[in-house]
């Protein structure tokens, strides 16, 4: 059996496919003074911030300043210590008000071009009680889908439609 595959060893083959990217912007910054090892945050169009995962009382905003002109808002973002610096990263998002504003803080609805079905913290639901977010989903893909929204606060939403 030969060693050398050809010209059928494709690029990938040698090196690996690629990782997607992680992150939109990444920034480092130097905050001595910051206590913990970990900040969760969303930041809103409106230039608030809610902060996500364990309750910290580090205001985000010193972790945004880093990352102003590299990320549009608004976006999540996750700033991590790292011996004398901290680093950020942040994804952009999409943020909406889904009113009438639905029970649960987790929704999940899929139509796979038959049947719509609903999950709202992880157990089916009625999809009627989606109303917002299917309308939402219908404007963003012309065919089946599936359509995530994570409560932020009182009726801000963060949404992901994938088309199927």
């Amino acid at each position: 059996m030969p060693v050398d595959p050809g010209r059928h060893w494709l690029e990938a083959g040698i090196t690996g496919i690629a990782r997607p990217r992680e992150w939109d912007a990444i920034a480092t910054i130097d905050a001595p003074g910051v206590l913990g090892e970990e900040v969760e945050f969303v930041a809103l169009a409106d230039g608030r911030f809610v902060r996500e995962g364990e309750r910290s009382a580090t205001d985000p905003a010193l972790f945004a300043a880093a990352l102003e002109g590299a990320i549009e808002l608004p976006y999540r973002a996750v700033a991590v210590r790292r011996e004398a610096l901290w680093a950020v990263g942040a994804v952009s998002i999409e943020v909406a008000e889904l009113h009438p504003s639905p029970r649960g803080d987790e929704l999940e609805l899929t139509w796979n071009g038959t049947t719509l079905s609903l999950t709202v913290d992880s157990l089916p639901a009625d999809p009627a009680h989606a109303d917002a977010l299917e309308r939402i989903a219908l404007h963003r893909s012309r065919g089946p889908y599936a359509a995530r929204a994570h409560r932020l606060a009182d009726d801000l939403w963060e949404i992901l439609v994938l088309p199927l």
